[in-house]
C-alpha cells in the first residue's frame, strides 16, 4: 500500500487551525460583523425573490 494511502496517516486528518485563525473565530466583534454581512447577503437574495 502506498505511503500516502495508509489509513490514519497524516493525510487523513484535517489541518489544525493556526493561533491567528482561532483568534478570529473567537473574537466577538469580528463574529458580529460576519453575522451582519451574511444577513445582508440573505436579505438581498430574499428581496430579489419577492
Amino acid at each position: 500500500m502506498p505511503e500516502n494511502q495508509r489509513p490514519y496517516g497524516a493525510a487523513f486528518f484535517p489541518p489544525r487551525p493556526t493561533s491567528f485563525t482561532r483568534f478570529w473565530r473567537t473574537f466577538p466583534p469580528y463574529q458580529l460583523l460576519r453575522f451582519l454581512i451574511i444577513n445582508i447577503k440573505m436579505m438581498r437574495i430574499i428581496s430579489k425573490g419577492h
